[in-house]
């Protein structure tokens, strides 16, 4: 039940009706605008909100829905009922090109069926359903009709035998014509510049008054000034009566081939016409879709029970008004639950109640009537088996109402309809009579309201009803927030405690004398002006802290959202840590399997020979030496890359502190300086035997051949030996895995420079961009581009957010706008 009558205007609902009307294509659209109506049933409005939401994706992100041709063509099929009606060209044509948009728009919405995937709009392809979309239909229109809606010469043999006549004829009558206009000009009877030229249908030659009788035939007009008249000369009169018969011919036989099309068609009207619903439908979701775009309406969290917890609401109306200012509207945060029902609005006046409770109105009339409305995607919204409105003067002088008896008689009227499923808007509750037996009868009422668990939002000024809802369950105070030092309102709703109506401050703002507000306030009372004063000073102390609170959230918001990627990083140090350890064991192992084997094989030398023991036991030291030297090579390089990678991390921590820690001055490390050692130095390694050469030496480093093998090893962990090196032949070693090698090169060759994250929450897109980008620096890409859509534009500032916290990240903005725009990032990486 809505009441009353004139609801949709009280609330602005009519307005929308008309926007969405000139939203619609035709005026199939806009018949269903003008039927939309209000629904308490749960899943009928689910799947209406679902169909919207699903046709804003495809405007967003499909480029090929067909919506070029919406023709009403009902009025002419139900015209063509009547046995003998026929359809004419034109409306012909319209069908035609109508039924693609049906058949295009069904196939377009079933063409994942043939590939056997789900559809990404369920909702849209179960309205189109079973919708008939008669290819043999058009393909016989097409057999009619050319492509610019004419009938075709060959659309039947007797029109085609016409055509060729008429055409005959009409090319002897061109000749004739021409011939005796050429002979006239050399006679000077006609002027060298005078063409032939149609009247009444028939060709002829104009020629001057005073020479008409130079030409022998009939006058058929002439001109407005007089000075020329048209002359139809008699060779051509037989030709020109013959193209007349041959066009009435040619009218007779295309309306001999519409009326027998028409039969044709006249069976299946219903099933057509029912198409033609479908396509009205199509129209209607599509405006309302545009719409919702046009506000940033979304379809929030819907739950089948009484419900209002909304976030940054907007008035779509008071949205569109503003915006043509440049201004932005003040959002609105309402919630009404089983346990805060009713809430009660005070404050000063021109300070938004009245805009507030329209709001309330209008959005969740709009939302059960099947529309998206503007809010925060956080919020949820209930359903509402009825809705009562009291807001305006509804004073008649024919009924003989004063404002307070419609007041009144509206009251009566939802306190016998209103239950636990109605939602009630009064403005000014208790208005239009005297204030102290208004306020009494206002809080009887609101009791009658509480007992029956009805959900509503109403504003008053009265005193008793504020204290009304500080002390009953269910019934809660909201006040809409004023600055008392600039004296304007805020048009903020904050709902736990009454709001001021600022009465002397205002008062004292306008200029109203000093006296003047003595008096009144000595009239009313000190005690009552210390109380509005002390609430106004709550009100104000409960922003500030709310202010404080919100900025505290954040900041834990941004150090929990650091902690989680500081995590993050550790674990991937983490992992690649133990990567580094593996792909290193590895590398060893295959060395010391190449080490066993040489060992194996000076075993063998050995025992062919015949060594004595002690040159025996000298072969498997040093071999023993080599070993060692191995494996601390595969420590020191692990050790390096374990460096390598933390000095990466903290280099980009760094980066996030502020300039004055970045310019701080680090202490140089000071190089162990090794004198004693010098390229060409017999070495060996401190607490081994085994003894090699300096080939090299680079900074902290030397290069040093063990036997066979080189290696490189920190000058501080050698020391000069006495003894002489074993000579052996040099064998080529690396310490590169070709493994690794192989694995990255594959990656390169498989990266895709583009990421598509729509459809994706916020946190799983954050994940993949990660991975992304990580996955292009490593490979060595210059530019990358991440699909995110246009919608709401969540997810494309908190990706942004997130790039800029990315050291390896130059730049990152819209791609191009023939390109994609604003729906993708375009990602520069250093």
């Amino acid at each position: 039940m809505i009441y009353p009558h004139n609801f949709e205007q009280k609330i602005g609902f009519d307005q929308i009706r008309q926007l969405l009307k000139d939203k619609c294509l035709s005026t199939l659209g806009e018949e269903r605008v003008a039927e939309m109506a209000f629904s308490d049933q749960f899943d009928e409005v689910q799947e209406r909100l679902n169909q919207v939401t699903e046709f804003i994706r495809i405007i967003q992100e499909e480029d090929n829905f067909p919506a070029q041709y919406f023709f009403d063509v009902r009025p002419s099929l139900k015209r063509i009922r009547v046995e003998g009606m026929y359809l004419d060209e034109q409306e012909l044509f319209d069908l035609r090109r109508s039924l693609e948009t049906i058949r295009d728009i069904v196939r377009f919405l079933n063409k994942n069926e043939e590939e056997e995937e789900d559809t990404p709009y369920p909702s849209l392809k179960k309205l189109a359903g079973d919708i008939a979309v008669f290819p043999q239909l058009i393909s016989k229109i097409d057999s009619i009709l050319d492509k610019y809606g004419k009938i075709k010469d060959n659309a039947s043999p007797g029109l085609s035998k016409i055509r060729r006549e008429l055409n005959s004829t009409m090319s002897s009558i061109s000749r004739s014509l021409n011939s005796i206009l050429r002979s006239a000009q050399s006679e000077g009877y006609v002027d060298k510049d005078v063409t032939p030229t149609m009247r009444d249908g028939r060709l002829v030659i104009p020629v001057a008054p005073g020479l008409k009788r130079k030409i022998k035939g009939i006058v058929h007009d002439e001109s407005a000034s007089g000075k020329t008249v048209f002359i139809e000369p008699a060779e051509v009169v037989d030709a020109n009566n013959r193209i007349r018969e041959l066009e009435g011919e040619e009218r007779r036989e295309i309306i001999r081939i519409l009326t027998a099309f028409t039969e044709t068609v006249r069976p299946s009207i219903p099933e057509i016409l029912q198409s033609y619903e479908f396509l009205a439908e199509i129209d209607f979701i599509r405006a309302k879709s545009h719409f919702a775009i046009q506000t940033n309406s979304i379809k929030p969290a819907l739950e089948n029970k009484q419900l209002l917890d909304w976030t940054m609401a907007v008035h779509p109306l008071l949205q569109l008004a503003l915006a043509k200012q440049g201004k932005k509207v003040v959002p609105l945060d309402m919630e009404l639950n089983n346990e805060q029902r009713i809430l009660i609005i005070s404050g000063p006046n021109a300070g938004g109640k009245s805009v507030c409770l329209k709001t309330v109105g209008l959005l969740q009339y709009m939302l059960q009537s099947g529309m998206l409305i503007p809010l925060h995607e956080r919020s949820h919204a209930g359903m509402f088996g009825s809705i009562f409105i009291d807001i305006g003067d509804e004073q008649s002088i024919e009924d003989d109402l004063s404002t307070y008896s419609s007041h009144l008689t509206n009251m009566k009227i939802m306190i016998k309809n209103c239950n636990e499923r109605s939602l009630i808007l009064i403005d000014e509750f208790g208005g239009g009579t005297e204030p102290q037996i208004g306020g009494a009868i206002a809080e009887a009422v609101l009791k009658r309201y509480n007992d029956k668990k009805t959900y509503g939002v109403i504003t008053t000024h009265y005193q008793n009803l504020k204290h009304y809802a500080e002390d009953h369950e269910g019934v809660v105070n909201g006040a809409m927030l004023y600055d008392r030092h600039l004296m304007q309102p805020l048009f903020q709703l904050q709902i736990g405690n009454p709001g001021s109506s600022f009465a002397v401050e205002i008062a004292r703002k306008i200029g109203l004398p000093e006296d003047v507000i003595a008096d009144a306030s000595e009239i009313v009372g000190s005690e009552y002006i210390n109380a509005d004063k002390y609430l106004q000073d709550i009100v104000r102390d409960k922003r500030y802290w709310e202010g404080k609170r919100q900025t505290i959230r954040q900041r834990e918001k941004h150090m929990e959202t650091t902690i989680a990627r500081y995590e993050e990083e550790i674990e991937e140090l983490r992992k690649s840590r133990k990567e580094i350890i593996r792909q290193a064991k590895e590398e060893a192992e295959r060395i010391l399997q190449d080490s066993n084997a040489k060992i194996e094989n000076t075993i063998r030398t050995i025992k062919e020979t015949q060594a004595d023991k002690e040159k025996t036991r000298q072969a498997r030291q040093e071999l023993s030496d080599f070993r060692q030297a191995m494996e601390d090579k595969a420590t020191q390089e692990l050790d390096e890359k374990i460096t390598r990678k933390m000095q990466k991390l903290q280099e980009k921590q760094n980066r996030k502190k502020d300039k004055k820690q970045n310019t701080a001055t680090k202490t140089p490390v000071a190089t162990p300086k090794v004198d004693t050692i010098i390229v060409g130095s017999i070495v060996k390694l401190k607490g081994q035997t085994s003894v090699g050469e300096v080939l090299e030496i680079s900074g902290k480093n030397a290069i040093v051949a063990f036997g066979s093998i080189k290696t490189t090893v920190k000058l501080d962990r050698l020391e000069r030996s006495n003894a002489t090196p074993v000579k052996k032949e040099s064998v080529k070693s690396t310490f590169v895995s070709s493994e690794t090698h192989d694995q990255m090169y594959e990656k390169k060759l498989n990266f895709k420079q583009d990421l598509d994250v729509r459809g994706m929450r916020g946190d799983e897109a954050i994940q993949a961009v990660t991975y992304f980008v990580d996955d292009a620096i490593l490979v060595g890409m210059d530019r990358v581009r991440i699909l995110h859509g246009t919608g709401t534009g969540i997810l494309r500032t908190i990706i942004r957010q997130y790039l800029q916290t990315v050291p390896g990240v130059k730049h990152a903005a819209d791609e191009h706008v023939q390109f994609g725009g604003a729906g993708i990032t375009v990602v520069d990486l250093a």
